[in-house]
Protein backbone atom coordinates (compact mmCIF):
# COMPACT_ATOMS: atom_id res chain seq x y z
CA UNK A 1 0.00 0.00 0.00
CA UNK A 2 1.44 3.05 -1.21
CA UNK A 3 1.65 5.84 1.66
CA UNK A 4 3.43 9.46 2.14
CA UNK A 5 4.28 11.14 5.09
CA UNK A 6 3.49 14.74 5.51
CA UNK A 7 3.20 17.33 8.23
CA UNK A 8 1.73 20.83 8.42
CA UNK A 9 3.64 22.96 11.31
CA UNK A 10 4.93 19.77 12.51
CA UNK A 11 1.30 17.40 12.87
CA UNK A 12 2.03 15.07 11.12
CA UNK A 13 0.02 11.97 9.31
CA UNK A 14 0.20 9.36 7.14
CA UNK A 15 -1.52 9.91 3.77
CA UNK A 16 -3.15 6.85 1.76
CA UNK A 17 -5.58 6.86 -1.64
CA UNK A 18 -8.46 5.28 -0.46
CA UNK A 19 -10.61 5.71 -3.68
CA UNK A 20 -9.97 2.37 -4.39
CA UNK A 21 -9.38 0.39 -1.30
CA UNK A 22 -11.43 -1.22 1.57
CA UNK A 23 -9.21 -1.84 4.82
CA UNK A 24 -9.41 -1.97 8.87
CA UNK A 25 -9.10 1.73 8.70
CA UNK A 26 -8.68 2.24 12.63
CA UNK A 27 -6.39 -0.55 12.94
CA UNK A 28 -4.20 0.41 10.11
CA UNK A 29 -3.92 3.95 11.83
CA UNK A 30 -3.01 2.66 14.79
CA UNK A 31 -0.06 0.35 13.24
CA UNK A 32 1.39 3.12 11.06
CA UNK A 33 1.60 5.66 13.69
CA UNK A 34 3.57 3.93 16.17
CA UNK A 35 6.52 5.15 16.22
CA UNK A 36 8.66 2.26 17.03
CA UNK A 37 6.88 -0.69 15.12
CA UNK A 38 5.30 1.94 12.19
CA UNK A 39 5.63 5.03 10.34
CA UNK A 40 5.22 7.52 13.24
CA UNK A 41 2.68 9.79 12.93
CA UNK A 42 -0.23 11.50 14.93
CA UNK A 43 -2.67 9.28 12.73
CA UNK A 44 -3.80 8.65 9.73
CA UNK A 45 -5.84 10.50 6.67
CA UNK A 46 -7.48 9.35 3.41
CA UNK A 47 -8.09 10.93 0.51
CA UNK A 48 -11.29 9.28 -1.07
CA UNK A 49 -13.90 10.52 -3.69
CA UNK A 50 -16.36 12.54 -3.29
CA UNK A 51 -19.44 13.34 -4.52
CA UNK A 52 -20.17 16.39 -3.10
CA UNK A 53 -17.40 18.07 -3.28
CA UNK A 54 -13.60 17.81 -5.26
CA UNK A 55 -12.41 15.15 -2.72
CA UNK A 56 -13.19 13.76 0.47
CA UNK A 57 -11.16 13.23 3.80
CA UNK A 58 -11.54 10.70 6.48
CA UNK A 59 -8.71 11.39 9.38
CA UNK A 60 -8.06 8.88 12.28
CA UNK A 61 -6.11 9.25 15.47
CA UNK A 62 -3.18 7.64 16.17
CA UNK A 63 -5.43 5.66 18.82
CA UNK A 64 -7.74 4.38 15.81
CA UNK A 65 -10.77 6.96 16.27
CA UNK A 66 -12.09 8.91 13.67
CA UNK A 67 -11.98 12.17 14.21
CA UNK A 68 -14.42 14.72 12.39
CA UNK A 69 -11.35 17.36 10.88
CA UNK A 70 -7.99 18.48 10.95
CA UNK A 71 -6.89 21.95 10.48
CA UNK A 72 -3.41 21.17 9.37
CA UNK A 73 -4.47 17.57 7.51
CA UNK A 74 -6.72 19.16 5.35
CA UNK A 75 -3.78 21.15 4.08
CA UNK A 76 -1.54 18.68 3.67
CA UNK A 77 -4.41 16.30 1.91
CA UNK A 78 -4.68 18.79 -1.29
CA UNK A 79 -1.69 18.94 -1.68
CA UNK A 80 -1.14 14.91 -1.58
CA UNK A 81 -4.54 15.19 -4.14
CA UNK A 82 -2.75 17.18 -6.56
CA UNK A 83 0.90 15.62 -6.49
CA UNK A 84 -1.57 11.47 -6.69
CA UNK A 85 -3.61 13.39 -10.08
CA UNK A 86 -6.83 13.23 -7.94
CA UNK A 87 -7.84 16.84 -8.57
CA UNK A 88 -6.21 19.63 -11.05
CA UNK A 89 -3.33 20.96 -9.98
CA UNK A 90 -3.90 24.85 -11.02
CA UNK A 91 -7.08 24.64 -8.71
CA UNK A 92 -7.72 27.98 -7.01
CA UNK A 93 -9.98 26.69 -5.22
CA UNK A 94 -10.54 22.93 -3.44
CA UNK A 95 -13.82 21.92 -1.67
CA UNK A 96 -13.19 19.25 0.41
CA UNK A 97 -15.57 17.12 2.31
CA UNK A 98 -14.85 16.24 5.84
CA UNK A 99 -16.61 15.08 9.06
CA UNK A 100 -17.03 18.64 9.76
CA UNK A 101 -19.10 19.76 6.66
CA UNK A 102 -17.59 21.22 2.84
CA UNK A 103 -14.82 23.16 3.77
CA UNK A 104 -12.72 25.67 0.81
CA UNK A 105 -8.82 25.19 0.46
CA UNK A 106 -6.70 27.86 -1.38
CA UNK A 107 -3.40 26.40 -2.11
CA UNK A 108 -0.50 28.74 -2.05
CA UNK A 109 1.96 28.02 -4.91
CA UNK A 110 5.50 29.06 -4.80
CA UNK A 111 7.56 28.28 -8.09
CA UNK A 112 4.36 26.07 -9.26
CA UNK A 113 4.85 23.93 -6.05
CA UNK A 114 2.21 24.22 -3.02
CA UNK A 115 3.58 25.19 -0.27
CA UNK A 116 0.78 26.38 1.94
CA UNK A 117 -2.96 27.01 2.12
CA UNK A 118 -5.88 29.00 3.43
CA UNK A 119 -8.69 26.99 4.71
CA UNK A 120 -12.02 28.57 5.30
CA UNK A 121 -12.51 26.63 8.60
CA UNK A 122 -16.59 27.30 9.07
CA UNK A 123 -18.16 29.31 11.16
CA UNK A 124 -17.13 28.52 15.09
CA UNK A 125 -20.06 26.40 17.59
CA UNK A 126 -20.36 27.75 21.08
CA UNK A 127 -23.78 26.67 22.04
CA UNK A 128 -22.59 24.33 24.76
CA UNK A 129 -25.02 21.77 23.97
CA UNK A 130 -23.61 21.62 20.28
CA UNK A 131 -19.58 21.28 21.42
CA UNK A 132 -21.23 19.27 22.95
CA UNK A 133 -20.28 20.02 26.91
CA UNK A 134 -22.53 18.70 29.66
CA UNK A 135 -23.43 21.86 31.71
CA UNK A 136 -25.54 23.48 32.36
CA UNK A 137 -26.08 26.86 30.88
CA UNK A 138 -28.13 29.59 28.79
CA UNK A 139 -25.28 31.16 27.59
CA UNK A 140 -24.54 31.70 24.13
CA UNK A 141 -21.10 31.07 24.32
CA UNK A 142 -19.11 29.81 27.58
CA UNK A 143 -15.87 31.53 28.21
CA UNK A 144 -14.22 31.13 31.67
CA UNK A 145 -15.82 27.87 33.06
CA UNK A 146 -14.83 26.85 36.34
CA UNK A 147 -13.86 23.15 36.48
CA UNK A 148 -11.82 21.43 39.02
CA UNK A 149 -9.61 18.87 37.14
CA UNK A 150 -7.32 16.35 39.27
CA UNK A 151 -6.06 18.97 42.48
CA UNK A 152 -6.77 22.11 40.14
CA UNK A 153 -9.47 24.64 39.65
CA UNK A 154 -9.29 25.58 36.14
CA UNK A 155 -10.80 28.28 33.74
CA UNK A 156 -12.37 26.63 30.48
CA UNK A 157 -13.21 28.22 27.44
CA UNK A 158 -15.22 25.93 24.69
CA UNK A 159 -15.34 26.28 20.92
CA UNK A 160 -15.98 23.55 18.38
CA UNK A 161 -14.62 24.35 15.06
CA UNK A 162 -16.05 20.65 14.05
CA UNK A 163 -14.11 18.74 16.67
CA UNK A 164 -14.59 20.24 20.30
CA UNK A 165 -12.05 22.61 22.47
CA UNK A 166 -11.12 23.35 26.19
CA UNK A 167 -8.92 26.18 26.28
CA UNK A 168 -7.59 27.64 29.06
CA UNK A 169 -5.40 31.23 29.28
CA UNK A 170 -2.57 30.69 31.76
CA UNK A 171 0.22 33.13 33.20
CA UNK A 172 2.68 30.06 33.52
CA UNK A 173 4.76 29.65 30.82
CA UNK A 174 3.14 27.19 28.29
CA UNK A 175 6.54 25.14 28.18
CA UNK A 176 6.20 24.19 31.97
CA UNK A 177 3.33 23.37 32.26
CA UNK A 178 2.70 19.73 33.39
CA UNK A 179 0.29 18.73 29.72
CA UNK A 180 0.87 14.98 29.77
CA UNK A 181 -0.55 14.55 33.43
CA UNK A 182 -3.24 17.10 32.98
CA UNK A 183 -4.21 16.46 29.33
CA UNK A 184 -5.72 13.15 29.68
CA UNK A 185 -7.62 14.52 32.59
CA UNK A 186 -9.40 17.13 30.80
CA UNK A 187 -9.88 14.99 27.30
CA UNK A 188 -11.75 12.39 29.21
CA UNK A 189 -13.72 14.59 32.06
CA UNK A 190 -17.52 13.25 32.42
CA UNK A 191 -18.50 16.90 30.98
CA UNK A 192 -17.19 15.97 27.52
CA UNK A 193 -19.37 13.01 25.96
CA UNK A 194 -17.37 12.86 22.82
CA UNK A 195 -14.01 13.85 24.55
CA UNK A 196 -12.24 16.47 24.34
CA UNK A 197 -8.84 18.52 22.81
CA UNK A 198 -7.49 20.38 24.94
CA UNK A 199 -5.40 23.74 24.55
CA UNK A 200 -3.06 25.92 26.88
CA UNK A 201 -2.19 29.26 25.90
CA UNK A 202 0.06 32.21 26.53
CA UNK A 203 -1.33 35.77 25.44
CA UNK A 204 2.18 37.71 24.24
CA UNK A 205 0.26 40.47 22.91
CA UNK A 206 -3.05 41.50 21.15
CA UNK A 207 -1.65 39.51 17.67
CA UNK A 208 0.03 36.45 19.30
CA UNK A 209 -0.65 33.94 20.92
CA UNK A 210 1.45 30.74 22.04
CA UNK A 211 -0.17 27.39 22.89
CA UNK A 212 -0.21 23.93 23.32
CA UNK A 213 -1.95 21.15 22.47
CA UNK A 214 -3.44 18.05 23.96
CA UNK A 215 -5.25 16.41 21.10
CA UNK A 216 -7.92 13.86 21.62
CA UNK A 217 -6.88 10.52 20.84
CA UNK A 218 -3.30 11.48 19.99
CA UNK A 219 -1.92 12.77 22.61
CA UNK A 220 0.53 15.41 22.66
CA UNK A 221 0.84 16.82 19.50
CA UNK A 222 3.24 19.82 17.21
CA UNK A 223 0.06 21.35 15.91
CA UNK A 224 -3.50 21.43 15.60
CA UNK A 225 -5.25 23.85 13.22
CA UNK A 226 -8.10 23.47 14.31
CA UNK A 227 -7.01 24.06 17.94
CA UNK A 228 -5.26 27.07 16.79
CA UNK A 229 -8.68 28.59 15.21
CA UNK A 230 -10.70 27.61 18.45
CA UNK A 231 -8.13 29.63 20.93
CA UNK A 232 -8.15 32.51 18.07
CA UNK A 233 -11.82 32.52 18.62
CA UNK A 234 -12.23 32.32 22.36
CA UNK A 235 -9.19 34.72 22.85
CA UNK A 236 -11.16 37.65 20.63
CA UNK A 237 -14.57 36.95 22.41
CA UNK A 238 -12.35 37.12 25.51
CA UNK A 239 -10.86 41.08 24.33
CA UNK A 240 -7.66 39.75 24.26
CA UNK A 241 -6.66 39.55 20.57
CA UNK A 242 -8.26 41.69 17.49
CA UNK A 243 -9.57 39.84 14.08
CA UNK A 244 -6.45 38.47 13.09
CA UNK A 245 -3.62 36.95 15.14
CA UNK A 246 -0.17 34.25 14.88
CA UNK A 247 -0.26 31.11 16.80
CA UNK A 248 2.94 30.19 17.76
CA UNK A 249 3.19 26.19 17.92
CA UNK A 250 5.92 23.82 19.18
CA UNK A 251 5.97 23.04 15.26
CA UNK A 252 5.10 26.13 13.55
CA UNK A 253 2.89 29.35 13.23
CA UNK A 254 0.05 29.58 11.85
CA UNK A 255 -1.65 32.98 11.07
CA UNK A 256 -5.79 32.88 11.74
CA UNK A 257 -8.21 35.40 11.42
CA UNK A 258 -11.99 35.66 12.40
CA UNK A 259 -13.59 39.25 10.96
CA UNK A 260 -16.95 39.94 12.05
CA UNK A 261 -18.34 36.73 13.31
CA UNK A 262 -18.08 35.56 9.70
CA UNK A 263 -15.73 32.10 8.58
CA UNK A 264 -12.40 31.61 10.88
CA UNK A 265 -9.69 31.58 8.00
CA UNK A 266 -6.57 29.68 8.91
CA UNK A 267 -3.02 30.11 6.81
CA UNK A 268 -0.22 27.91 7.30
CA UNK A 269 2.48 25.05 5.56
CA UNK A 270 2.36 22.23 3.68
CA UNK A 271 5.68 19.62 3.77
CA UNK A 272 6.48 16.37 2.07
CA UNK A 273 8.80 14.56 4.80
CA UNK A 274 9.08 11.11 2.62
CA UNK A 275 6.47 8.45 0.51
CA UNK A 276 7.14 4.48 0.60
CA UNK A 277 4.78 1.06 0.60
CA UNK A 278 3.70 -0.40 3.78
CA UNK A 279 3.13 -3.84 3.82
Amino acid sequence: MEFTKMHGAGNDYVYIDASNISEDWAQIAVNVSDIHKGIGSDGLILAMNSEIADIKMRMFNSDGSEGEMCGNGIRCLVSFAIDENLIQPDQKKVLVETGAGILTVEPIRTNNKMTGATVSMGLPILNPSQIPVNIDSQQSAVLDHELTIGHEQMKLSFVSMGNPHAISFIEEDVDQYPLTDIGPLVETNKIFPNKINFEIVNVINRSHLKVRVWERGSGITMACGTGACAVAVAAKLKGLIDDSCTISLPGGDLEISWVDNNEVLMTGPVEKVFSGIWE
